[in-house]
């Protein structure tokens, strides 16, 4: 499954969370939510220990089948260059229906504003239709105002906690029926 993005040079595609380019690029969108994090409760940045000590710990073996995909926006030019990506897994809600979930959403922030965002969420969306799954959800933070903003824009709508992850302050979910 692979979707071109316009004339500027992106692909969105399948991809293996395992490799080192797809590890280098979670490290990145790791860093990047941490150091908000950080900013906005201590202001400053993370510390290398924290971030040695954190990525390690942030799950995304589940990003791989059976359970799950893991999605990149690939340079067209350079396949080497990934500039976003997203991973779904499947699960199952409190009721046993089969739901999947949207985790790791993230676009270089040299790449933002270019529909890269867009493109990943929708590939990640179809996929979940590929599965047979009548319903995605996701959890982030209050202060990931751009990814709240780009759910919303998307036709995802907040509903209530469905999950008590730490880093977990508003729920969303989208019907694909």
């Amino acid at each position: 499954m692979s979707r071109a993005i316009g004339a500027s040079g992106w692909v969105v595609e399948l991809a293996d969370v395992r490799s080192p380019a797809c590890e280098a690029l979670l490290r990145d969108y790791y860093v990047e939510v941490s150091d908000r994090w950080y900013r906005l409760r201590e202001g400053r940045d993370s510390t290398p220990e924290e971030i040695a000590t954190g990525f390690p710990q942030m799950r995304s073996d589940d990003l791989a089948p059976p359970t799950g995909a893991f999605v990149v926006a690939r340079d067209l030019d350079d396949p080497e260059v990934l500039g976003g990506c997203v991973g779904v897994r499947r699960l199952r809600d409190a009721d046993g229906a089969r739901v999947a979930e949207v985790r790791r959403l993230f676009v270089r922030p040299g790449l933002r504003e270019a529909g890269l965002g867009g493109s990943l969420l929708a590939t990640a969306e179809e996929v979940a239709r590929v599965w047979g799954v009548g319903t995605v959800r996701l959890d982030t933070r209050r202060d990931l105002t751009e990814a709240r903003a780009l759910y919303a824009s998307h036709g995802w709508s907040e509903v209530p906690a469905f999950s008590d992850a730490f880093y977990a302050e508003v729920w969303y979910a989208k019907s694909l029926d």
